[in-house]
C-alpha cells in the first residue's frame, strides 16, 4: 500500500511531510536538518558531532531535567544522530503523548542552550570515541580509504567524528556558532509518521515550527573527488592487533546519478551482505579466509565511497586482496549472470516492505527521499526503477566502478606489507 504522505511547505521555508499508518498506534518523528560533518568549518572537524550530542541536552524552554521528565514517564524515546550531510532529531511516542513530546523535540532542533557542563562532558566522550576509533583496525581503515579517496581536506576525507586536535579545541560559542549558521527553517525537514490524520500532523507541527526564523547560511557546493587513475596500497601498522582489516575502494557515484540503480544491483549481487554474493561465497564461505567481507555502496550529495571491506588474521592478508582482485576481474570480463541480477532485483524489491515496517523506518525513508528530491511518491515508483534495471545496465556499471587497476586498497593490523 503506498504511503501517500502530505507534503508543505510553511512561508518560512520549512518542509514538512506527515503520513498516517493506522497499523502502529505510536507517532515517529524525525527532523533532518542539512548540518552533518560536510558543514563542519575548517579547522573545526567535529563541529556537527559535538553539536549532535549536546543538541538534546537543554533548550530554551527545557532544562536536560524537564526533557528527561517528559520523555521517560511517557515510555518516549529521543535521540539525535550526525551524519555527513544531515543532522537529524528522532522522536517515537503513544499517539496520547505527541502534544507533550513534540514541543520538546522540535525545541531541542531549533533552540538548544549548550549547557556549558554538557559540552565539556559530551566533548570529553566524542575524544574517547575519536580515540577508540584510532586504535580499532576497522575504523582506522576506513578512515585512511577515505582520505585516500578524497584528500586536500575534503570534506567526505574527513570522518564524521572529526579530528582529536580540532575537537579538543571546541566551546560552546563554537557549537551556538554554527547551530546560528547551519540551523534554520529553509534548510530543515520534519518527518512525521503515526496513527493520526495526516493533515493533522502537518498541522501540529506547524503550531511548533512555524514561527521559527532564521535565514540558514548556504553550505559551501561539495566539489565532486575524481576517480582514481592508478592503483595504491596503504598500510597502516598495528603490530598489537589479532586482525587486520582491509578497505578496498573507490570513488563512486553520487544518489541523483543515473547509474544509481544498476549500482545498487551490482553493489548487492557483489556482496552488500556479509554471507552472501560473489564475494561472501568466495572469500568467506569456499576458502574460508574472512571473519568477515562485504561491500557497500555510499551514494549521498556527492560521489561516495564504494569499499570491499574485510577482516582477516595477519596471514591471510594478501590471499584476500588477491581474491578480491580475482572476483573483480572475474564480473568484469564475464559479468554477472543473468540469474544474480534477477534474483539480486527481486530481493530488493521484496526487501522494501521490511524497510517501512515501522513509522521510524517510513520517516527515515521520507526524509532520505526529501533531502535528494526524489519525491513524495518515491515508495511507488522505487520497486519499478529497481526491476527496469537490466542486465547490460549491470554490466555498465560495473565497467566504469570496479576496476581493480584504480583501487585505493588500505590494509590496518598487524600487517606490513606484502613480503619481498
Amino acid at each position: 500500500m503506498a504511503l501517500a504522505p502530505v507534503r508543505r511547505v510553511l512561508p518560512n521555508g520549512l518542509t514538512i511531510i506527515a503520513a498516517r499508518n493506522r497499523l502502529i498506534p505510536a507517532v515517529s518523528l524525525a527532523i533532518g536538518v542539512n548540518a552533518g560533518a560536510s558543514a563542519d568549518p575548517d579547522g573545526a572537524t567535529g563541529s556537527a558531532a559535538l553539536t549532535a550530542r549536546v543538541l538534546d541536552k537543554g533548550t530554551a524552554r527545557y532544562g536536560a531535567d524537564a526533557i528527561a521528565d517528559e520523555l521517560d514517564g511517557r515510555g518516549a524515546s529521543l535521540s539525535v544522530g550526525a551524519g555527513r550531510q544531515q543532522i537529524v532529531v528522532s522522536a517515537t511516542c503513544l499517539v496520547d503523548d505527541l502534544a507533550a513530546v513534540l514541543p520538546v523535540a522540535c525545541d531541542v532542533a531549533r533552540a538548544p542552550s549548550f549547557p556549558e557542563v554538557e559540552v565539556t562532558t559530551r566533548r570529553a566522550e566524542l575524544l574517547t570515541a575519536i580515540r577508540e576509533a584510532a586504535d580499532d583496525p576497522g575504523s582506522v581503515a576506513v578512515d585512511a580509504l577515505n582520505a585516500a579517496l578524497y584528500p586536500h581536506g575534503h570534506p567526505q576525507g574527513r570522518p564524521v567524528r572529526g579530528y582529536a586536535a580540532d575537537v579538543e579545541g571546541l566551546t560552546r560559542a563554537h557549537l551556538q556558532a554554527f547551530h546560528s549558521r547551519a540551523f534554520a527553517p529553509s534548510a530543515a525537514t520534519v518527518v512525521i509518521v503515526g496513527d493520526l490524520d495526516a493533515d493533522g500532523l502537518v498541522d501540529a507541527v506547524s503550531a511548533q515550527m512555524g514561527d521559527w526564523t532564521g535565514p540558514a547560511t548556504a553550505p559551501a557546493a561539495l566539489s565532486a573527488s575524481p576517480a582514481t587513475t592508478e592503483r595504491r596500497l596503504v598500510v597502516r601498522a598495528m603490530p598489537d592487533k589479532s586482525q587486520a582489516d582491509v578497505a578496498y575502494g573507490f570513488v563512486g557515484l553520487s544518489r541523483l546519478d543515473d547509474d544509481y540503480y544498476p549500482a545498487l544491483v551490482m553493489n548487492n549481487a557483489l556482496g552488500q551482505y556479509a554471507l552472501g554474493g560473489r564475494l561472501g561465497d568466495s572469500i568467506r564461505e569456499r576458502q574460508g579466509m574472512a571473519y568477515y567481507v562485504f561491500s557497500s555502496l555510499d551514494a549521498g550529495l556527492v560521489a561516495g565511497p564504494l569499499m570491499v571491506r574485510a577482516g582477516v588474521a595477519a596471514e591471510n592478508v594478501q590471499r584476500t586482496i588477491d581474491s578480491i582482485d580475482a572476483e573483480l576481474r572475474s564480473v568484469l570480463t564475464g559479468g554477472f549472470t543473468r540469474a544474480e541480477v534477477d534474483d539480486t532485483k527481486k530481493y530488493l524489491i521484496g526487501s522494501l516492505p521490511r524497510q517501512l515496517e515501522t513509522n521510524g523506518g517510513i520517516a527515515g525513508f521520507l526524509l532520505s527521499a526529501e533531502m535528494f528530491g526524489l519525491g513524495i511518491d518515491h515508495d511507488t515508483r522505487l520497486p519499478e526503477r529497481i526491476a527496469r534495471v537490466t542486465h547490460e545496465d549491470v554490466a555498465r556499471v560495473t565497467r566504469r566502478l570496479l576496476d581493480p587497476a584504480r583501487a585505493v586498497v588500505v590494509v590496518a593490523g598487524p600487517w606490513t606489507g606484502p613480503s619481498a
